[in-house]
């Protein structure tokens, strides 16, 4: 293997953890900008709408600037900005600065997420094989790190403005390091000779690809949608259905975060045995039955057990739906997957206020038949996957 694609997929897997850290360092600092600026929950939750609202646009800038620019260029843009605007909501005295620095951040963001999935395409591609949802499980880990990083920066006395300004600047020192490593320019990139370029490709085969793209995105909001209600939900369901104390019903959203980070490491080897769109029905499957558990239990230990079902089965989904879209045109990789996850990303913010909408007419517990309903759906449409021809390896990489 070429020591510059090993070296390019471990760039990819830093970006991706750089991408859950800054995000992570957002999250865990909420509580305490939410003080300083002095708001109610309810409003926190309306300027929440603006940080999904910048990700959304970022997302589509990025897909098009990447197709244009290569993902060697946009990647590590994305990664500085990131790491610049981090420090905004920590600086944020009130609602209005808070509601921009969400805003920016979210831009940044999203223009960070989509082109460093965009490049996680271009290593696959060269591989020959599946290596996406590595890439996400990765994404997790800088999560927890954030977690760790804050708490650290806490014993040490640091405000959380000092502590999101020095994550922020080391951000920006790593994605300015790891940028020599990315490759330098797609597989298949638009340009002389590519029989498949977005102005040369036939005009049935740009429809057909086109047509193809929105219904991976709309696969992409129903399962995201799902993550997103086990993210906000999991531990409430515990406490206010089951009874569960506090400190027990915090480990709901736990199991199913383990379970989702340990699928992703397993997922790319399955599907490099048995496909993408094996990976994606078995797993929607697997995750029906564990939400529809989640739905029906009365004992905890068979709550838990559904959480961790439902996250092991939802685990693979996304990386084969984002991965899928990169490869169906390289001409226009990275506007395909801004397209994807741009829709995902709406599915994960609305799936919180989807269920919140739906206990006012059934029990918390109930409302996750939902759920159920969309992981169904979403097995039925897993023949978009093309089996084999989404992941051939590059001709050009042959001597990898």
């Amino acid at each position: 293997m070429d020591r510059s694609l090993g070296a390019a997929r471990v760039a990819t897997f830093v970006y991706f953890v750089l991408c859950g850290t800054l995000m992570g360092a957002w999250v865990v600092h909420i509580p305490a900008v939410e003080d300083r600026v002095g708001i109610s929950h309810a409003t926190l939750g309306g300027l929440l709408v603006l940080l999904g609202l910048g990700a959304f646009i970022g997302m589509q800038a990025a897909g098009r600037l990447t197709d244009r620019l290569g993902s060697r260029v946009v990647v590590p843009a994305g990664g500085v900005l990131s790491g610049a605007s981090l420090v905004l909501p920590g600086l944020a005295r009130d609602p209005w600065t808070l509601a921009g620095a969400l805003l920016v951040f979210g831009f940044c963001n999203g223009c960070l997420d989509v082109s460093m999935n965009a490049h996680a395409v271009h290593v696959e591609k060269a591989y020959g094989r599946p290596v996406m949802s590595g890439f996400h499980a990765t994404f997790s880990v800088g999560g927890v790190l954030a977690a760790f990083v804050a708490a650290g920066a806490a014993a040490a006395g640091l405000s959380p403005a000092a502590g999101m300004t020095a994550t922020g600047v080391a951000g920006i020192a790593i994605a300015v390091v790891s940028a020599r490593a990315l490759l330098p320019a797609a597989p298949g990139a638009a340009g002389p000779g590519t029989a498949d370029a977005a102005g040369t490709a036939p005009a049935g085969r740009r429809c057909g690809v086109r047509g193809r793209i929105w219904v991976l995105a709309a696969l992409a909001l129903m399962v995201m949608l799902c993550e997103g209600a086990a993210n906000d939900w999991s531990a409430l369901h515990l406490k206010d259905v089951l009874g569960a104390p506090a400190s027990v019903a915090a480990f709901g959203y736990g199991t199913f975060a383990a379970t989702m980070t340990v699928g992703r490491l397993m997922a790319d080897r399955l599907a490099a045995r048995h496909g993408p769109g094996a990976i994606l029905r078995q797993g929607a499957v697997t995750a029906a039955v564990g939400i529809t558990i989640v739905a029906f239990a009365p004992w905890l230990w068979a709550a838990f057990a559904g959480w961790a079902l439902f996250g092991l089965g939802l685990s693979g989904c996304v990386p084969q739906l984002f991965s899928a879209a990169g490869h169906a045109d390289p001409a226009a990789a990275g506007a395909n997957v801004s397209r994807v996850a741009g829709l995902g990303y709406v599915g994960m913010l609305a799936g919180p206020a989807v269920i919140g909408w739906l206990t006012h007419l059934v029990a918390l517990n109930h409302a996750f038949v939902l759920l159920t309903l969309l992981c169904l759906t979403t097995a039925t449409g897993a023949g978009v996957l093309r089996t084999g021809a989404d992941r051939t390896p590059d001709p050009a990489s042959s001597s990898h």
